[in-house]
C-alpha cells in the first residue's frame, strides 16, 4: 500500500468507531414518519454526541445507530440554530469516544478526512485538504457562523454533523454544509467553537445571548462623515426602530441613529454586532458609539439583557 493510503487508513482506524448515524422521526396524522437523517460523533464516555442543529430540527424522536450495530434512543441536550450545533445524549455502555483536536493549529493544505452517512450509506469516508480557514457562513437563522473551515473533502446530504479529522485521528471540525451545484466547496464548524457551544448546551440546554432591542439595517457612511468624525468605519448600522422598554431605549438610542462602535469594537454591520452580543455582555454596561442625524457623535452606555 502506498504511503498516502497508509496515512489515511491509520488515521481512520482510530477515528471511525465514535461516528454514529442519526435518524429523525416525526408524527404526522398519527403515523411516525422519517424527517431526515444525518451523522454525529461521540465526544464523551457518558454518551454526549455532537451533530448539527438542522439535522434534528424537525425531530420528535431520534434513533442513534452505533458502529457495532446497536440502536438506541437519542435525547436532545440542547441545540443552537444560530451556530448550527446540537448535542444529544445516549445511555449506552462501552462507547468509543472521539479525540478532539485544536482547530487553532490548522494549516491550509493539510490532509483531512470526513466521515459520515451520506444518503444513508453508513461510515462513508472521503479525504481532501483544508482549502481555507476563517471563512464565515450564514446559518438558517440568518446569523453568521465564524471561523468556518473550507475543505474539498466531498460532503453530501447525510454527512451533516459528522467529524472532520486530521491525520492524528483528532476531530478538528464538524461537517455542516456544501454549496449546491459546486464541487470541492464544503464547510465545517471548527471544533474549538463547537467545544465552547457544547459547554453551554450541556450546562444550560441553550446558548445564552444578549440583545439590545432594535431593528436595523446596514448602511454606507458618507466619506465626509467619516473624515469629519475621524471614523475607522466604511459602513454602520442604521436603527430603523427601537423596541419599547428595551435596553436600547433605556440607554437613549433613537430611530435614525447609526451605530459605529460597540464595546470598543468597530462595527460595520449587523453581523459584527451579533458577534459581540455574547452571553458575557448580558447585564454588563457596554459603551456604544453612534452618529445622530445632525452628524454629531454620541457615546452612550447600554446594558444588554438576555435574549
Amino acid at each position: 500500500m502506498d504511503a498516502y493510503s497508509n496515512i489515511i487508513v491509520q488515521a481512520l482506524e482510530h477515528s471511525k468507531n465514535p461516528v454514529v448515524k442519526i435518524d429523525c422521526f416525526r408524527t404526522e396524522n398519527g403515523k411516525t414518519i422519517s424527517s431526515g437523517s444525518g451523522s454525529g460523533f461521540i465526544f464523551s464516555s457518558d454518551g454526549y454526541i455532537f451533530t448539527n442543529s438542522h439535522v434534528i430540527q424537525q425531530a420528535a424522536s431520534i434513533k442513534v445507530t452505533l458502529v457495532d450495530g446497536r440502536e438506541t434512543e437519542g435525547v436532545v441536550t440542547g441545540k443552537d440554530p444560530d451556530s448550527d450545533l446540537a448535542v444529544i445524549k445516549i445511555y449506552e455502555h462501552q462507547l468509543a469516544v472521539s479525540m478532539l483536536g485544536d482547530s487553532a493549529d490548522l494549516k491550509i493544505g493539510q490532509l483531512v478526512i470526513a466521515i459520515g452517512n451520506p444518503f444513508g450509506y453508513q461510515h462513508t469516508v472521503t479525504a481532501g485538504v483544508i482549502s481555507a480557514l476563517g471563512r464565515s457562513l450564514r446559518s438558517t437563522t440568518g446569523r453568521m457562523i465564524d471561523n468556518i473551515i473550507q475543505t474539498d473533502a466531498a460532503l453530501n446530504p447525510g454527512n451533516s454533523g459528522g467529524p472532520l479529522v486530521n491525520m492524528d485521528s483528532q476531530v478538528i471540525g464538524l461537517n455542516t454544509a456544501t454549496i449546491q451545484h459546486a464541487q470541492g466547496l464544503c464547510f465545517s464548524i471548527s471544533i474549538n467553537k463547537a467545544k465552547d457551544i457544547a459547554t453551554m448546551l450541556i450546562r444550560d440546554g441553550r446558548v445564552r445571548k444578549a440583545f439590545l432591542g432594535i431593528r436595523m439595517q446596514d448602511v454606507n457612511l458618507h466619506p465626509r462623515v467619516i473624515n469629519y468624525l475621524h471614523l475607522e468605519n466604511k459602513r454602520g448600522i442604521y436603527i430603523t426602530s427601537v423596541d419599547a422598554g428595551s435596553p436600547a431605549e433605556s440607554a437613549g438610542l433613537k430611530e435614525g441613529d447609526v451605530i459605529v462602535n460597540f464595546g470598543g469594537n468597530v462595527v460595520n454591520g449587523g453581523d459584527d454586532l451579533f458577534r459581540l452580543l455574547t452571553h458575557q455582555r448580558i447585564n454588563s454596561e457596554t459603551a456604544i458609539s453612534l452618529v445622530r442625524k445632525n452628524n454629531s457623535m454620541l457615546h452612550l452606555d447600554v446594558i444588554p439583557r438576555e435574549a
